[in-house]
């Protein structure tokens, strides 16, 4: 028996400052919408740390140095995958913030963020970013019935 299973790899990361600051980036995606941190698909063949710091440079114009991982989400799709988000966060980055086609990015005061459009399970995403009591954030699903876990 194989224990060989499709598998989606992403990555998202938490910029943050000295200010208490936090980088969100306002989702175009129709699937996905509301604010969120950047990140993007880990391409075949890329080491997790690059691809972090591609899809932060591509997403904001910021160019990130020393991403630590902190977490990971997963859940499985429809098609049967397991879909993968390796959370990582830096205060770390130099540049000019600027949007792309993925959202408008901007700053916000870490103390502000439920005051906004979140996107579905996103304050549950940061516990995890921020809690260094946890590392992972799983949905499963037991009998049709899908449940989130902190773990």
């Amino acid at each position: 028996m194989s224990r060989a299973e499709k598998v989606i790899l992403t990555n998202m990361c938490m910029v943050y400052d000295d200010k208490g600051n936090i980088l969100v980036q306002e989702r175009v995606n129709k699937d996905w919408p509301g604010i969120t941190f950047p990140g993007g698909h880990v391409e075949p063949g890329e080491s997790f740390v690059r691809s972090v710091i591609r899809e932060v440079r591509e997403e904001t114009g910021l160019t990130v140095e020393n991403p630590r991982l902190c977490g990971v989400k997963q859940f499985g799709t429809r098609d049967g995958e397991r879909y993968v988000v390796l959370f990582f966060k830096t205060d770390r980055f130099s540049g000019e913030l600027c949007s792309s086609d993925e959202g408008e990015v901007f700053w916000i005061p870490r103390s502000e963020l439920q005051n906004h459009k979140l996107a579905s399970d996103f304050l549950d995403m940061v516990k995890v970013f921020e809690d260094d009591g946890c590392s992972e954030f799983y949905w499963s699903n037991e009998s049709g019935e899908w449940k989130a876990e902190i773990l």
